[in-house]
């Protein structure tokens, strides 16, 4: 442990374990990459992911009130690109279209989750690993947000005023308390 925060940050060394854990999934993710880029019809291999990727936009988009209105996960051609999937709301707003467009950025908590659980105290690789690292490759290639969900996201643009005054209030807390007291 004292060698490993030499060149690495703690927080990195105290979770190798799980970060080892998913270098499988990493690798195959890559291998599904190129070889969807190869063929449409390895489009099935990131199937799982886009499922994820837009239940993720319908469910954020629900729970802000972004009105989901239509759910598509069959790939259709849009020009000189493939559209995976897509998710179209009635009401996104201000308040909530950064949450919707951003959500598939949860997707990355459930390979960590998984890595977390399997790596519990007296760990080993088995078979079963090799198939969750099959399982967990599609969401490393859809946690990212598309051009059009970034777009969409700033739309959110007074959230950043909001997160930069708390995280201003945060930083400089005990100098306003102080600065109050007198």
């Amino acid at each position: 442990m004292p060698a490993c925060t030499t060149y690495m940050p703690a927080l990195l060394c105290s979770h190798g374990d799980i970060l080892l854990y998913l270098v499988p999934s990493i690798a195959t993710a890559f291998l599904f990459w190129i070889l969807s880029g190869a063929h449409p019809a390895f489009f099935l291999l990131t199937a799982p992911g886009t499922l994820c990727h837009e239940l993720a936009h319908f469910g954020v988009g629900l729970l802000t009130n972004a009105e989901p209105t239509n759910i598509s996960l069959f790939p259709r051609r849009k020009g000189k690109v493939w559209e995976l999937g897509s998710v179209t709301f009635a009401n996104l707003r201000w308040y909530n279209a950064a949450p919707a467009a951003l959500a598939p950025l949860l997707i990355l908590l459930v390979p960590f989750a998984v890595a977390a659980w399997r790596t519990g105290p007296g760990w080993h690789f088995a078979p079963l690993d090799l198939l969750i690292a099959v399982l967990l490759a599609p969401q490393f290639l859809s946690f990212w947000p598309s051009p059009v969900d970034w777009r969409l996201a700033a739309r959110s643009w007074p959230w950043l005023l909001v997160l930069g005054a708390g995280g201003a209030l945060w930083i400089w807390h005990a100098q306003l308390l102080q600065a109050m007291r007198g």
